[in-house]
């Protein structure tokens, strides 16, 4: 029987001014074009518009819009929920709008809608330049810091979002603006952290800061038996550090590479990760404990190395394609008894790719007023972020569990906040936790404003209050 996606597929088309390609289902290309990060979600657009410019951008708008069908907006697919594909509706793509400007004396930069932040280091550290940015080369820029942006150089300069100096926007009425501070303030209050709830964002710009290309960083590896004693350790060396030490703690299954001993090859490890956001030579210094004192690491490989191969660190652990289950909730603090349940339950860890992790907040990202931008819960000195990867579907249901039974055991330090780019869809109420009430109720009238027919739903949704009142 035929679907209904290849029904409306057959009557779907962009006009002949539309200058990117289009993939619908009976396509050879269609199911490379439709695929994204989690392979939990499998749905089938009736058209994917790849677009090659903001006019492309326009003309998909106005077809879903006029045509009243789902529209999902992709820029790297790295939407852990899905967001960034539909069933039965365009997709636009923004894959196709690749280009990074930088300005190095202006410590600007402006990127195109499908920029991954691989490719904004790359030419952003030609300058020795950098702005708060992915923890993986392969996320998008657009996705990130819509959704705040929370990044490895953030305790030193803030989120992805607060760094946004302006943005290119096509509104659901297939208007093209610019966000600013002196133009569309409120929407350019809402892109940082609000999502993509608003519109599509063809283009970003950044302020940039001197970093790299050569900095302290890297990672060292403790056995799973020193974990409770390197990360009390940890806490109280990291909670009296500068702003420069941008750092982490991972459970996870210690790979076959070379550089790790046989014995511990495949074993639950302890893995802190850190960079020294600023001269090598002091971060040689200041990260020197975690070398010696919060040691010694069965595994010591935090050296000299380029900014970008730090940025890259995760990139092995994170393959694209394999089915995916995450959370991402902020810490009121890190006790003995958290550290506790975080090495209990992330000993547990069954995938060669599956991850617990713990970033430490705080710094440039508490500094903000918690109102000068959409993106909230800055008060939390730490994330919680575990991440369920495995490629057997057969094994859903034990990864599942893992994250939902380490939840639960987390839950008692958590803030009750979530960081909506690193959850599944759960629901209105599920979003709301993304933000204060007086901060949502303001979300909610830059909806009504600029969206009010919630065409821009498929997305951590915050509904305009017509569709709320229903």
């Amino acid at each position: 029987m035929e679907s209904s996606t290849m029904r409306s597929s057959t009557a779907l088309e962009l006009d002949a001014g539309f200058q990117g390609r289009q993939f619908r289902p009976e396509d050879e290309a269609y199911d490379e074009a439709r695929a994204i990060y989690n392979a939990m979600v499998d749905k089938r657009p009736a058209l994917i518009a790849r677009c090659s410019g903001v006019a492309d951008v326009v003309d998909a708008v106005n077809l879903a819009r006029e045509r009243k069908l789902p529209l999902a907006i992709r820029c790297g697919g790295h939407s852990v929920a899905g967001m960034g594909v539909c069933d039965d509706g365009v997709l636009i793509d923004l894959s196709g709008m690749k280009g990074v400007y930088v300005d190095p004396q202006a410590r600007v930069a402006r990127a195109n809608a499908g920029a991954l932040w691989g490719e904004f280091d790359r030419e952003t550290q030609l300058f020795g330049l950098a702005t708060p940015g992915g923890r993986m080369t392969t996320t998008g820029v657009g996705g990130f810091t819509v959704g705040g942006g929370y990044a490895w150089i953030s305790t030193k300069h803030g989120l992805a979002c607060d760094n946004l100096i302006s943005a290119q926007v096509v509104t659901a009425d297939g208007r093209v603006v610019t966000a600013s501070e002196d133009e569309n303030s409120d929407l350019l209050w809402g892109l940082r952290g609000g999502g993509g709830n608003f519109g599509v964002v063809t283009s970003y710009e950044f302020n940039l800061y001197p970093l790299g290309p050569i900095v302290m960083a890297g990672l060292a590896i403790h056995t799973i038996d020193r974990a409770g004693e390197v990360a009390r350790a940890w806490r109280d060396w990291v909670e009296s550090a500068p702003d420069e030490v941008c750092t982490g703690l991972g459970i996870l299954l210690a790979p076959p590479e070379p550089f790790v001993p046989p014995e511990v090859q495949g074993t639950p490890v302890l893995a802190v990760l850190a960079m020294y956001a600023g001269d090598p030579d002091e971060g040689e210094e200041v990260l020197r404990p975690l070398k010696e004192e919060i040691g010694p690491p069965a595994v010591d490989l935090i050296d000299r190395i380029p900014y970008t191969a730090f940025q890259a660190i995760v990139d092995p652990f994170s393959p694209t394609g394999w089915l995916n289950y995450h959370r991402g909730e902020h810490l009121a603090s890190l006790p003995d008894e958290a550290i506790d349940a975080y090495i209990e339950h992330g000993a547990r860890v069954k995938s060669p790719m599956s991850q617990s992790i713990v970033f430490r907040h705080g710094g440039a990202i508490s500094r903000v007023a918690d109102d000068a931008t959409a993106a909230s819960h800055r008060d939390a000195p730490y994330m919680w972020h575990p991440i369920a990867a495995w490629s057997d579907p057969a094994d859903s249901e034990r990864e599942i569990a893992w994250v939902r039974e380490s939840s639960a055991a987390i839950e008692p330090f958590a803030t009750g906040g979530v960081y909506l780019n690193f959850e599944q869809d759960e629901g209105e109420q599920h979003v709301r936790a993304g933000y204060s009430p007086e901060k949502y109720a303001r979300l909610v009238a830059l909806k009504d404003r600029y969206d009010p027919e919630n065409l821009f739903r498929i997305n951590q949704n915050i509904a305009p209050s017509r569709e709320a009142a229903r």
